[in-house]
């Protein structure tokens, strides 16, 4: 597991690279602040549902501010997944220094 800054995120972002934004916050959080695009599946539920997760595919996990990320992140590691990226910061961190359209809560 990798640090991602939410710089670097953006980048890939506009760049059009081929990657999975895991958003692991909760339904309540999305409705406050999110990233177009994301995949969601709330931290409590990735072991269920980690088979919707492409196994293949680079994952950005995020979270608010990237200690829930950073444990998914490496849950996901240590189930296999060998490109994962923590973004340092979160969406917190994403809407304060790339787009405050996005809120912060």
């Amino acid at each position: 597991m990798t640090e991602l800054s939410v710089e670097e995120l953006e980048r890939w972002r506009l760049s059009g690279r081929s990657f999975v934004l895991l958003d692991v916050r909760e339904a309540h959080e999305l409705a406050v602040a999110s990233i177009g695009g994301a995949l969601h599946v709330p931290m409590r539920e990735i072991p269920a549902r980690i088979g919707e997760i492409d196994r293949d595919a680079e994952i950005a996990v995020l979270c608010h501010h990237g200690a829930r990320s950073r444990h998914a992140a490496m849950y996901l590691a240590a189930n296999g997944f060998e490109r994962v990226y923590n973004v340092d910061g979160g969406i917190d961190a994403y809407a304060r220094r790339v787009d405050s359209s996005v809120g912060t809560y």
